[in-house]
């Protein structure tokens, strides 16, 4: 008997367990890096305003309370940030979300090294973080990737 009830509890324990990860799943929002912009930095650590484009594909509006949002480049981490904004993206709809990310100085000399041994005309990222809910409605999560095209540098270096 002791053991059907162990049975019966593990049974239902990973039934809720894969009831909450399915509800992380939700390929209604598409989110994309806009473009980067610097801000200026304190101490050691180096501040952007990353430009998030964030598509909702379903059929009714998404509301959002604050967002938090995850940077990698190159496979690396490379910043972190939050917003308190507020909005609703419409149906079948999108907006331009402004976050403030944080680069530490450490993350900084590892993606130049990075930059100077490899491709320096495009970088992989990929993007994971929260759009907060509203109320009792519940946050999205969003994982995706991208390539964002850097500048050429010139190949010999000017003299004048």
């Amino acid at each position: 008997m002791t053991m059907n009830r162990f049975l019966l509890l593990l049974s239902m324990l990973l039934l809720v367990l894969s009831g909450c990860a399915a509800l992380r799943l939700d390929d209604s929002i598409r989110t994309s890096v806009a473009g980067i912009e610097p801000l200026e930095g304190k101490g050691m650590e180096a501040r952007f305003t990353v430009y998030l484009r964030i598509q909702n594909h379903g059929n009714s509006p998404l509301d959002y309370d604050g967002i938090a949002l995850d940077l990698d480049l190159r496979g690396m981490n490379f910043a972190s940030g939050v917003s308190d904004q507020r909005g609703t993206i419409p149906r079948y709809g999108e907006t331009v979300i402004m976050v403030p990310v944080t680069v530490p100085a450490t993350t900084i000399i590892r993606h130049v090294v990075g930059f100077a041994t490899g491709d320096r005309t495009k970088v992989d990222y990929q993007l994971r973080g929260n759009l907060g809910g509203q109320g009792l409605a519940m946050g999205r999560y969003f994982d995706s990737k991208g390539e964002i095209a850097l500048p050429e540098l010139p190949a010999e270096p000017v003299v004048r």
